[in-house]
């Protein structure tokens, strides 16, 4: 057995990596993966240096039994579990945060596999492999932590076998309880939230605002610029920071058009709005949208609603819709724990981060629970 890191991931095999996924999460394939970096929204440059581990059979490097998407970072952006915090106390006591090591999927705050194995392997022996790897890695070169973030649950506990720490945040997410339609979701809950979302997309209808969902053949270069544009505005709106590029959204286009789904709303022949979304076998993911006018309550309509519509009409069992937004409660998503887990090199710093974690880990225990009480379902429901 061999261990290697892959300063890119173009020296992996395409089809071996995407043979260990256990689910066809659209983040996790080679083609996804592969894009960020042949476009320029991955590279040393925008500070996520690919260093991808990979454990092959032998020195010949033909068959791989198991991967670990895996980058060197210099910053804390397009990361989505926030750390600045530690890196401030680092850097309050004389050390250095960045660069630190990180397993994660750039820009994407999905929970999904984190570490894949080839079907016959020794999964828990290639997993221990692969973690204190990037464990050793990042002793060896003095970096400060190693952080898998957003992994599923059975993953977190692989990780908090090698002592990291396990620290839980908040998502809302859609459940479909066997919807058999829009109407159906919407009777279950209460009669107020029901009138409301009602409402919301009346005024939507009413505005003579269509919807169209692109994917596959139908995804164009065209299509493709106008949820840039849509992306782009929204960053600038809200003072964020531009992850993603135009070449990418072209490749998307190219190269990923099966798990890629672009909705655009028009109104009078003319696009108004966008969003951005990704398939599984069984859930849609929610990425960006972008808006070219003030519209009431289009927002809700190109994010939540005709997102619910289609995994009704697919039969998807859920929705996730990116992070934070306790809006969110009200269209019908449900507060949902997500994971990710941290060791830091530096015992003391270790210590406190755990202490913190543990404190954090019950507000969020807390936080959930007020949440759930709030929820617009029926009693009966809940």
């Amino acid at each position: 057995m061999q261990l290697v890191v892959h300063t890119s991931i173009t020296e992996i095999d395409a089809a071996q990596w995407n043979a260990m996924l256990k689910s066809n999460n659209p983040f996790m394939r080679h083609e996804f993966l592969l894009g960020l970096e042949i476009t320029g929204c991955v590279t040393p440059d925008t500070g996520w240096q690919p260093s991808h581990l990979a454990v092959y059979q032998d020195e010949k490097q033909t068959k791989l039994l198991g991967a670990m998407p895996l980058y060197v970072k210099s910053h804390s952006y397009g990361e989505y579990i926030f750390d600045w915090s530690w890196a401030d106390a680092f850097q309050r006591n004389g050390l250095q945060y960045y660069p630190k090591l990180s397993n994660a999927i750039p820009f994407t705050p999905a929970t999904g596999e984190r570490i894949l194995t080839a079907t016959g392997a020794d999964a828990l022996y290639i997993s221990d492999a692969l973690i204190n790897h990037a464990l050793h890695l990042a002793e060896a070169t003095q970096m400060s932590s190693f952080h898998c973030l957003f992994c599923d649950a059975s993953q977190l506990e692989a990780f908090q076998k090698h002592r990291l720490l396990a620290r839980h945040s908040t998502q809302f997410h859609w459940q479909n309880r066997n919807y058999q339609s829009f109407d159906h979701f919407l009777e279950q809950l209460s009669s107020k939230k029901r009138k409301n979302i009602r409402r919301e997309r009346r005024r939507v209808s009413d505005a003579g605002i269509q919807y169209r969902w692109y994917t596959h053949d139908d995804l164009t270069h065209p299509i493709a610029d106008q949820m840039f544009d849509f992306y782009l505005r929204t960053i600038h709106l809200y003072g964020a920071q531009s992850y993603l590029n135009r070449a990418f959204f072209h490749y998307l286009v190219d190269n990923f058009n099966a798990q890629t789904l672009i909705l655009l709303a028009e109104h009078d022949d003319h696009v108004v709005a966008g969003g951005l979304y990704f398939k599984s076998n069984d859930t849609l993911y929610g990425r960006y949208w972008g808006t070219k006018h003030d519209l009431h309550s289009v927002h809700f309509e190109t994010c939540y609603y005709q997102a619910i519509e289609w995994c009704i009409a697919h039969g998807y069992a859920r929705f996730e819709a990116g992070a934070q937004g306790e809006h969110k409660i009200a269209r019908g998503l449900e507060p949902v724990t997500t994971y990710s887990a941290h060791w830091l090199r530096d015992p003391r710093f270790y210590d406190a981060v755990d202490e913190f974690l543990q404190s954090e880990q019950q507000h969020i225990q807390d936080y959930q629970a007020m949440l759930n009480q709030h929820t617009p379902f029926k009693a009966s429901q809940k």
